[in-house]
């Protein structure tokens, strides 16, 4: 998996690309991890370019997630292809993860809560 990272604002975007698993699950950890040692906390996963996602996957994003609230931070998904969302749905972590239909939408959700601050 590739795992592309961007900063937009306070947000750092991490844009994932190839098969999310077992194997792959560690590469996102540590990026989330590296993201915090640059004391950022808010977070945004886009899965568009996820071609393969399971059980482990899932997994790697609920640790994922469990981290950045431990540190006070947000999590957001985007841009998933119909069978991830059908997996997200199926597993019911659709609603747990914040998820938002485009990367933009997702990014004005952490400007618009800064701005009720």
């Amino acid at each position: 998996m590739e795992i592309l990272k961007r900063e937009e604002g306070n947000v750092s975007i991490l844009e994932l690309k190839g098969r999310l698993d077992l194997a792959s699950g560690g590469a996102l950890k540590e990026a989330v991890k590296n993201i915090f040692a640059n004391n950022k906390s808010s977070v945004h996963i886009n899965l568009e370019k996820v071609e393969f996602i399971n059980s482990s996957g899932l997994g790697s994003l609920v640790s994922v997630m469990k981290e950045i609230r431990l540190n006070k931070g947000r999590l957001t998904l985007s841009d998933m292809e119909s069978y991830v969302k059908e997996i997200f749905e199926i597993t019911q972590l659709s609603h747990i993860f914040e998820i938002y239909d485009s990367e933009k939408e997702a990014i004005e959700s952490f400007q618009t809560e800064s701005s009720k601050v």
